[in-house]
């Protein structure tokens, strides 16, 4: 979670079985990295339009294409050897729609900039990102997902889709009049095209209250997981898996009308007495409010304030969404390891998803937790390690966040996914020729397919 500047390795980066250089200041300057800085572009051939007409003329100008949206990816997933277009130009689009309930975005529009927006006008999305930071398009297509119980990931309150095809055609698909194509398309991976619209379900706006907890029992974890993971609209676990304990319990609680206190004693934790970072070493000054004082819901559900802008992350992150149903299990699995992952590991955040009805999302027709691990950028370390977890991991049948590190095979990856013919079927439909295919979707959606 601690978003600082480091020097960048000429490592080697294996991710989802795919080998890619680690950004090196020294052997290329000019190197365009993701914004963790661990891994630099392997082309310097970026497109900037600013219009979708823009857009269609670019497309049809190339041969293969991918796009970029705010690179948060640690991964490959964006990357390609020939061109990528950034759609940060397409970010003046926010429509509001009453009768619908819903806000169109343009492509370029971050949760950052439209969170306010919609506030400042009594509404609200039903979830956010740890980080603020990141592009509506960009979280959307990767099943980024946010937090709750009862709230599916970001790509959930998506209701319509606009993209251009590989042929420079703009398509649109809604839940309404293409339910079937739609659930395949909304979490696409860059596949179908280029995203420039989104339109997302919104509500009224609503007011949360954020309490830290600390140091919580791993054993009453064991006992109590579904009532503490419900205690809130939103709930994070934050552990280094060591002590047997649960380093910090954030509670986000929607506030209507009762803002009084609550109970010191939280499962064995203790309420924070102070405002504290997921890293308790860290000052928590970038960190949204808590202590329990309400506030607009976009100033809340992320962890970090929306007027921080991280730089370059010292940090490596990989995620796994394992079935809410063994979630205990899991959880007890990753505790075994600590001895392994402690040495590397910054903090590790436990969240719930709900299930939602999209092909390629982790959660599909399936409740999930995550298990996030944002370790130490010591990648030869690392890349050994994350073998080691996906193992014990595997008998939970834990799907690997699409944006994060991960090194689990094609063939242990893709019969996770029952809807994956569908949704090759569906790109090759909309990109015969592969134009937005790269070697991460090549390898990970397709598993050297043609």
């Amino acid at each position: 979670m601690d978003k600082r500047t480091f020097l960048k390795t000429s490592s080697m980066l294996l991710t989802g079985g795919l080998l890619a250089p680690m950004a090196s200041c020294s052997q290329k300057e000019e190197a365009r990295t993701n914004w963790a800085g661990n891994l630099a572009y392997a082309t310097d051939k970026l497109l900037l339009p600013k219009s979708v007409e823009e857009v269609q003329k670019m497309v049809r100008g190339v041969t293969k294409l991918r796009a970029l949206g705010t690179r948060h990816s640690f991964n490959r997933i964006a990357d390609s050897v020939d061109n990528q277009i950034s759609l940060q130009g397409l970010d003046q689009t926010i429509e509001i729609d009453p009768s619908s309930n819903s806000v169109t975005v343009g492509a370029g529009v971050t949760y950052g900039k439209l969170a306010p927006y919609l506030h400042e006008r009594g509404y609200a999305l039903h979830n956010l990102a740890s980080l603020p930071h990141i592009s509506v398009a960009g979280a959307c297509a990767t099943a980024t997902h946010g937090s709750g119980v009862q709230n599916g990931n970001l790509s959930s309150a998506v209701s319509a889709i606009e993209l251009v095809t590989a042929e420079g055609e703009v398509v649109s698909f809604s839940l309404k009049k293409d339910a079937e194509t739609f659930s395949g398309s909304v979490v696409g991976l860059g596949g179908l095209g280029v995203v420039t619209k989104v339109t997302l379900d919104i509500q009224p706006t609503f007011n949360v209250r954020q309490d830290v907890y600390l140091d919580l029992p791993m054993a009453q974890l064991k006992d109590h997981f579904d009532e503490i993971m419900s205690s809130g609209y939103s709930v994070s676990l934050f552990t280094d898996w060591t002590g047997q304990r649960v380093n910090q319990v954030w509670v986000k609680r929607r506030v209507d009308g009762n803002t009084s206190s609550l109970p010191q004693d939280f499962y064995g934790a203790t309420a924070a007495i102070k405002n504290v970072h997921p890293i308790i070493s860290i000052s928590a000054e970038n960190c949204t409010e808590q202590m329990g004082v309400p506030g607009p819901w976009h100033e809340r559900l992320p962890h970090f304030k929306m007027n921080f802008t991280p730089s370059s992350g010292k940090e490596l992150q990989a995620e796994y969404f394992v079935p809410r149903h063994h979630a205990i299990e899991a959880i007890l699995a990753v505790d075994r390891l600590h001895e392994q992952i402690s040495p590397l590991l910054q903090i590790s955040e436990i969240r719930s998803i709900n299930a939602d009805t999209l092909w390629m999302s982790p959660c599909f027709q399936q409740p999930c937790i995550t298990i996030h691990f944002t370790l130490k950028q010591d990648w030869p370390a690392v890349k050994n390690l994350l073998p080691v977890i996906e193992k014990e991991l595997t008998p939970f049948e834990a799907r690997p966040h699409w944006a994060k590190l991960f090194t689990m095979s094609p063939e242990r990856l893709q019969p996770l996914y029952g809807k994956l013919p569908d949704f090759q079927a569906l790109l090759k439909h909309y990109d015969p020729k592969g134009k937005f295919r790269n070697e991460f979707l090549d390898t990970n959606i397709f598993g050297g397919q043609a």
